[in-house]
């Protein structure tokens, strides 16, 4: 089955093991991953800033792009999220984009939901390690509404101890331009998050966005905690 990879721009500036585990995931379980070289941002920061004109630039870009019947992957609920529920609303005076924003909300999954509804992952028994806990991702869970498919995965891990945290759903105060507006709300927030994740007395916390993880991190790392952050599609291929 032929997936298109949409990277994201975090991954793909940041984080490009994320992406490297992603291919790996999708071609493990019978996908065929391409990766349009032409693909930028979702339009997002500009969407969240109240830039609609420049989303609508960018959102019309990633259309072109991502054109065609196959499904698209990302690694990021996100992301996802713009694509599935705020292209229509960008397009919505535009009969013939508002089409294709709707075909292609419809094509695009998230990375968990893919593996869990369309490559059934969970039943593979894959390999895991120590003890992990997970942060549930806003955009993931109140935008996308996936929520039970992270944790069916890192549940199948075997060899691997899974721990609830309290508030797994609370915002980590990335939130995206929130993060840059106004960061002494959103260090405080991340500054709980991470004692939630130190609190579950696990060694390695994962999730489904990395602008999350990348807040996690740097809460952690401040507070001199040796938890390891990493992202679902790493923990996973690396269980390959």
């Amino acid at each position: 089955m032929k997936v298109l990879l949409f990277g994201t721009c975090l991954v793909d500036t940041f984080f490009p093991e994320v992406g490297e585990a992603t291919l790996r995931l999708l071609r493990r379980f019978g996908a065929d991953p391409v990766f349009p070289q032409g693909q930028t941002c979702c339009g997002q920061p500009a969407f969240n800033a109240g830039y609609e004109d420049t989303a609508r630039t960018a959102a019309a870009h990633f259309l072109s792009v991502f054109d065609g019947d196959a499904p698209i992957v990302t690694p990021s609920g996100s992301c996802a999220a713009m694509v599935r529920h705020h292209y229509p609303e960008l397009f919505h005076d535009d009969p013939r984009m508002l089409a294709k924003a709707r075909r292609a909300g419809e094509r695009t999954y998230e990375l968990s939901r893919f593996l869990v509804h369309v490559a059934r992952a969970h039943e593979a028994g894959l390999r895991g390690r120590g003890t992990i806990t997970y942060h549930a991702s806003c955009h993931l869970t109140r935008s996308l509404g996936v929520r039970e498919e992270p944790l069916t995965l890192l549940a199948s891990l075997k060899g691997a101890a899974f721990v609830p945290m309290a508030d797994a759903g609370r915002c980590c105060g990335f939130g995206g331009t929130f993060m840059a507006k106004l960061p002494e709300i959103s260090c405080a927030l991340a500054e709980e998050k991470a004692a939630s994740v130190e609190a579950t007395g696990a060694d390695t916390v994962t999730g489904c966005d990395s602008g999350c993880l990348m807040n996690l991190a740097d809460a952690l790392r401040r507070r001199g905690s040796k938890v390891r952050v990493a992202h679902l599609a790493q923990l996973l291929a690396e269980g390959l």
